[in-house]
């Protein structure tokens, strides 16, 4: 089994991701504990900056080094250099005011932010943003789509997204798919990995999504939130300049009452609550064309009535029409039922939104 000396020499040898500089100059190997019994080795590793693609490569770089030395098992945590000992390696002044953001997060960019949101998992809030991101570009808009649902990704396989983003000079390319600009935890991390990172680093992945990518142009520009109120929604709600937001819910009484809490937060951090979006709303036989009722009824009616917003839609259950030649398990065609109701809620959208 490895000693603390061998694991500080060959995690010491690593580059910090950032300042290009090996972590035995830049301090950066902050503790090591070593469990022999199980031959596993614990590193506690400080870099120049959290989040992103960079920490990833370190951190797949560090897990294999000591795997193949002789480690059966690692565990990794991260925090940030001092800003003292990054400005030494940079040439940077540690007391300089901060940059004001620009580009997406600037108080005068135009872009129009939507958040949608839920208070559970499992009510189709994933389905419903896709969806609305596509509808807005079939209506001509400019449209771009956040998957910030980092524990639970889903956006490139709904929509049938195989490719990586792009780089050009120090800023990612998003994936265009259907028409709509795509950026995904998803991307960054190797298939069926799980993510293991804490809040603050979490909302440093989520920053990097809208200051360290190209979107270009944009009318909308749509987040898939987490389910719920934890630290990743409430990081996206208190980083927007403004945002509006669209709560799914599905009929049944327990969804709605717990996708009240959702909307709560959208008016407690001064963000408005564009409307409520009733999922699986009723399920209709294709032979009688009776509605059966399966979750309930009227929950989305209520809830919008709670939150003094109306509801966008009713979107009844039913699977789309997948197209062979350019499959996307999850996105509706114009021609299919649901498709003509997404079309619907989005002009509903652009119309409340028109400044």
């Amino acid at each position: 089994m490895l000693t603390v000396e061998q694991v500080n020499k060959l995690v010491g040898n690593l580059k910090d991701p950032i300042l290009d500089v090996p972590l035995k100059d830049t301090g950066g190997i902050v503790n090591i504990t070593i469990k022999e019994e199980i031959e596993h080795a614990s590193v506690k590793i400080a870099i120049a900056k959290l989040g992103g693609k960079p920490q990833l490569d370190l951190q797949m770089a560090v897990v294999q080094t000591l795997k193949e030395n002789g480690a059966n098992t690692v565990g990794i945590r991260f925090e940030e250099l001092n800003p003292e000992t990054v400005a030494k390696f940079t040439g940077e002044d540690p007391n300089a005011e901060p940059q004001t953001i620009e580009g997406l997060l600037s108080k005068d960019n135009p872009v129009e932010f939507i958040a949608v949101a839920s208070g559970k998992g499992g009510v189709g809030k994933s389905t419903v943003a896709v969806n609305l991101a596509v509808a807005l570009a079939r209506e001509g808009k400019k449209v771009g789509l956040i998957d910030a649902d980092i524990y639970g990704f889903s956006v490139p396989d709904m929509m049938g997204i195989d490719n990586k983003p792009g780089i050009e000079g120090k800023s990612v390319k998003p994936v265009e798919r259907h028409g709509v600009k795509v950026m995904s935890m998803a991307f960054f991390v190797e298939e069926n990995a799980p993510v293991i990172w804490r809040g603050p680093m979490l909302g440093k992945m989520l920053t990097n999504f809208f200051t360290d990518v190209k979107w270009g142009e944009l009318d909308y520009l749509l987040l898939d939130l987490p389910p719920g109120t934890g630290d990743v929604a409430l990081d996206v709600h208190t980083m927007l300049p403004s945002s509006k937001e669209i709560i799914v819910t599905t009929p049944h009484p327990t969804a709605a009452f717990v996708a009240a809490r959702a909307g709560a937060m959208a008016k407690h951090t001064e963000h408005s609550i564009l409307g409520v979006i009733e999922n699986m709303s009723w399920f209709e036989s294709k032979e009688t064309g009776n509605k059966e009722y399966v979750f309930g009824k009227d929950g989305g009616k209520k809830l919008a009535d709670e939150l003094n917003s109306e509801l966008l839609g009713q979107l009844p259950l039913a699977q789309p029409t997948w197209d062979p030649k350019d499959f996307a398990p999850s996105i509706y065609q114009p021609t299919d039922k649901l498709g003509e109701i997404y079309q619907e809620m989005a002009q509903k959208i652009i119309t409340k939104t028109m400044k």
